[in-house]
């Protein structure tokens, strides 16, 4: 199971990181999930990257589930969830709901600097409209990766769908 944690980022691990990512990670402030072998899985990245605003609080990294979701997005997944989600107000309203409490917390992470650099650019108020995955259409789902990367943190909708839709094929399989 994972578990969250909040460390500052060592030299080995932001190399760990870039390993996992491919690349030097932007924006990165500190490893949101880890996973049982004690593997980054989530970071959280900032809220203003490069000096461009970024929506994304938390990027999945994991190999092994950036993959599956990989698969299961190319399969189409997304469009039956989607078709699911529009055909059930409950979950379209846990799914705002996801949305507003994703705002809430990446304003928590939220530097005074940044938040000032933000309002300066005029992008805080757009980004009070942008929620997990940085969509300001809170009813339509966009990367399933940027949603299981929150869930793993914070329980979302999608995220539920997700683990139920692995549960049924596991079971399945």
């Amino acid at each position: 199971m994972p578990t969250q944690a909040s460390q500052s980022v060592s030299p080995d691990l932001r190399s760990q990181i870039a390993s996992l990512l491919g690349r030097e990670p932007r924006g990165l402030e500190d490893v949101a999930v880890y996973g049982p072998g004690g593997e980054p899985m989530v970071i959280r990245v900032s809220s203003m990257v490069e000096g461009a605003p970024f929506p994304n609080l938390f990027w999945l990294i994991d190999p092994a589930l950036v993959y599956r979701i990989d698969c299961d997005e190319a399969g189409g997944l997304i469009h039956r969830f989607q078709q699911q989600v529009g055909g059930d107000p409950d979950l379209q309203r846990d799914m705002i709901g996801d949305h507003r409490a994703h705002i809430a917390l990446r304003n928590s992470y939220m530097s005074t600097v940044i938040e000032e650099q933000l309002r300066s650019g005029k992008y805080y108020e757009v980004l009070q409209q942008r929620g997990i995955g940085g969509i300001a259409d809170f009813g339509r789902i966009r990367c399933l990766h940027t949603w299981y990367a929150a869930h793993l943190v914070v329980p979302n909708t999608v995220g539920l769908l997700l683990d139920r839709y692995w549960a049924d094929i596991d079971r399945a399989g």
